[in-house]
């Protein structure tokens, strides 16, 4: 599951999958602003057919937050 987001995250912002960690703050660390990380849910909505409500969307600080998330789903990536 992480390196599925790992690489999206990765060619979304432009930055080397090496530098993405599972501890990453995702606007912090890795300099994503808020429309990345609508982006980025939105990738993963469309592409796994899933639907990422806005309360948990608030709740996404790391990488792991979002693995964590989409684990607890079941989702299959």
């Amino acid at each position: 599951m992480f390196d599925k987001v790992q690489a999206i995250l990765a060619k979304q912002l432009r930055i080397a999958p090496e530098k993405i960690c599972l501890e990453s703050r995702i606007m912090k660390d890795l300099g994503a602003d808020s429309l990345d990380i609508l982006q980025l849910l939105m990738r993963i909505e469309d592409q796994y057919g899933i639907v990422i409500p806005d309360q948990a969307l608030a709740k996404f600080d790391t990488v792991g937050d979002v693995v964590a998330y989409l684990e607890k789903q079941e989702v299959k990536l």
